[in-house]
């Protein structure tokens, strides 16, 4: 029984050039290094760390907490969350690629 090798020839008269990223070879226009959502991927990542944090902070004040501990929890979010998301929006613009923005 033959072994058949794992990179066979190519019939086609010369080996495909298929690079993945040649920047020559990109046109005026093209960006690779572009977010395609426009938004910095941290900031989407920054997003869900300290949402998921706060949730949880939250759900252990109210759950093991008294009465004041449980209002504590609910002033936190009310306060929290606005301030989280104005932050995260600020940095969000800060980093935004404006040369390059998304379509």
């Amino acid at each position: 029984m033959a072994t058949q090798p794992l990179i066979q020839s190519s019939e086609v008269g010369h080996e495909p050039h298929n690079p993945v990223r040649d920047d020559r070879k990109l046109a005026p226009t093209e960006d690779l290094d572009r977010e395609p959502d426009g938004v910095p991927h941290k900031v989407v990542g920054l997003t869900a760390l300290f949402s998921v944090m706060l949730a949880m902070l939250m759900a252990f004040m109210f759950i093991t907490g008294s009465g004041i501990t449980r209002v504590a929890a609910v002033v936190l979010g009310l306060l929290a969350i606005p301030v989280l998301v104005m932050t995260l929006r600020n940095k969000s613009e800060r980093e935004r690629d404006h040369v390059h923005p998304s379509r």
